[in-house]
């Protein structure tokens, strides 16, 4: 195994918005706490132990040991479930969506980003126990971005007709998938493996939340992962205040909205906010809930209160009540005893939306930290990069732009033209200047002349470039190749391909690599060389 580190910032797929968190740029720093260094968490440990009482700590205990009550878990997650009942015990929290088979890649990295910060601080700050925790997006409807997962460039997906928050879908129709998946496998010890990890998930399970939180046990349970679902009735009851807020004072649309003017002058806004941030949630529908002339209304259903009855229908039923996007990070904050979310540059992008909410309620606003991104190579990837001179970083570049690089390298003429353009612009500098002395009028003509002739230079380049191109075809096919098999659809392999296709090669090996190599304060760009 070899690890090779890039910073962020040089792999051209990280917007500005994180690139400029990651150099502590000052145009974002109004709308973050801490920073993720051991400075900013000893700071984040102090302000959480003022703000999270003994009551939230025994309500989430009693929620989880119920979430369990069925589940066979490691002895370092019993630990861990145990240890949250002691007031010097905080959480590091990642969520994710609850894609089939785990999704993208990035999920395994999320995690394991998420386990061994809780083991780098416990080493930092010994008189304090971090317990990491994966938050399942059981309330999430958004059932089109969960049902499939890629492996080997095969689509494998859940047909359902199935509606309402995805945790709480029966399992019927997975045994189908897998009798297909498995055919692509083989049948070695690996296979067997991803075999039986998927039936015992699916097959044996009669819910989405469930399945997940099975593989998730048996994935990462040796390292004390605790998985949580805030679809939960008692857990929801520590949210009621904050949903009453949001439904009398729209408390999350104001804030937010006065934090995106300001953010969206140098950054792209991620979510925008809505008048009410909740949803109606039942067994069968998550809809919007809405107010028109005063009368609160569920979205696409006949279901209307006035404010009187509704304030009395949260207080009742206080699990049919779902935060979105804007509110389920103060929901997440207010029930667990949490110092950090760790999260994508696309997640991270709307938490830097929301302080101004934190601090309007009075909740601690946690540190955000990217999560670990990693790209993996065989050796013998690595090997053909070598041989084509291709260096780590430049494997990331956009195609046509990695190709041009490298033939201008092998051409042994110049095929770029740039010194021709600064000749050429000097030249007409030269006669901006007599046409100012002599006849202005005939300024816009040595303009336009100037505009015509580099033109030309530029399609003479690419001229050049293309014959340079069909001279070195055989290299140029095995650029496009080589990066084409590395990163699909021109894309970070994360997003795309499943944890199952290195599984299947490397076995658990390739989990212990990754435990290995991830380490989420050192902010840089994995590759990882198997």
């Amino acid at each position: 195994m070899k690890v090779f580190k890039t910073p962020f910032q040089k792999t051209g797929f990280f917007s500005d918005l994180i690139t400029d968190y990651l150099d502590k740029a000052k145009s974002l720093q109004p709308y973050y706490g801490n920073f993720p260094d051991l400075t900013g968490f000893r700071k984040q440990i102090d302000e959480k132990n003022k703000s999270f009482s003994s009551t939230a700590r025994e309500v989430l205990i009693a929620a989880l040991n119920e979430q369990y009550a069925d589940v066979i878990v490691s002895e370092q997650t019993l630990g861990n479930l145990e240890s949250l009942a002691a007031e010097n015990t905080f959480t590091i929290t990642t969520g994710h969506q609850l894609n089939l088979f785990t999704g993208p890649l990035y999920f395994l990295y999320k995690i394991i980003s998420t386990i061994n910060l809780c083991e780098e601080l416990k080493r930092n700050f010994p008189a304090f126990n971090f317990v990491p925790i994966y938050w399942m997006a059981s309330e999430d409807h958004d059932f089109e971005e969960i049902k499939f997962f890629n492996f080997k460039g095969v689509k494998f997906q859940w047909n359902s007709q199935q509606t309402g928050g995805v945790g709480r879908f029966n399992t019927e129709g997975l045994s189908e998938v897998l009798s297909v998946f498995e055919k692509y496998i083989g049948t070695s010890k690996n296979a067997e493996f991803l075999h039986q990890l998927f039936e015992k998930a699916y097959v044996k399970h009669t819910n989405l939340a469930a399945a997940t939180r099975y593989i998730a046990n048996e994935l990462f349970g040796a390292y004390g992962l605790v998985v949580i679902d805030g679809d939960d009735v008692n857990l929801k009851r520590q949210f009621v205040p904050y949903v009453l807020k949001e439904l009398d004072d729209q408390t999350s649309y104001k804030q937010v909205s006065s934090t995106i003017n300001a953010l969206e002058k140098s950054y792209k806004i991620q979510v925008n906010p809505r008048e009410i941030n909740l949803f109606y949630l039942t067994e069968s529908f998550r809809e919007r809930i809405i107010v028109e002339n005063g009368v609160y209304k569920v979205k696409n259903k006949d279901i209307s209160w006035n404010k009187e009855e509704l304030m009395a229908h949260v207080r009742l039923f206080p699990e049919r009540f779902s935060p979105n996007v804007i509110m389920r990070p103060l929901y997440q904050e207010v029930i667990l005893p949490n110092l950090c979310y760790i999260g994508g540059g696309g997640e991270l992008a709307y938490w830097f939306e929301l302080q101004a909410y934190f601090k309007e309620v009075s909740i601690p606003f946690p540190i955000l930290l990217l999560r670990n991104s990693v790209q993996i190579l065989s050796q013998k990837q690595l090997h053909k990069a070598q041989k084509l001179h291709i260096s780590l970083e430049e494997l990331f570049l956009k195609q046509n732009d990695l190709v041009k690089k490298k033939i201008k390298e092998l051409s042994k003429i110049t095929v770029d033209f740039t010194e021709q353009k600064k000749v050429l612009h000097s030249q007409f500098n030269t006669l901006r200047e007599v046409a100012t002395k002599t006849d202005v009028s005939f300024l816009g003509a040595v303009n336009a002349q100037e505009v015509k002739q580099n033109k030309g230079l530029i399609n003479l380049e690419k001229r050049l470039l293309k014959a340079e191109k069909r001279k070195h075809k055989d290299v140029v096919a095995r650029i496009v190749a080589l990066q084409n098999d590395v990163l699909p659809n021109q894309g970070l392999e994360e997003r795309q391909r499943n944890f199952s296709e290195y599984y299947l090669e490397y076995g658990p090996n390739f989990i212990d690599a990754l435990k290995e190599s991830l380490h989420p304060l050192d902010s840089q760009f994995i590759t990882l060389v198997l």
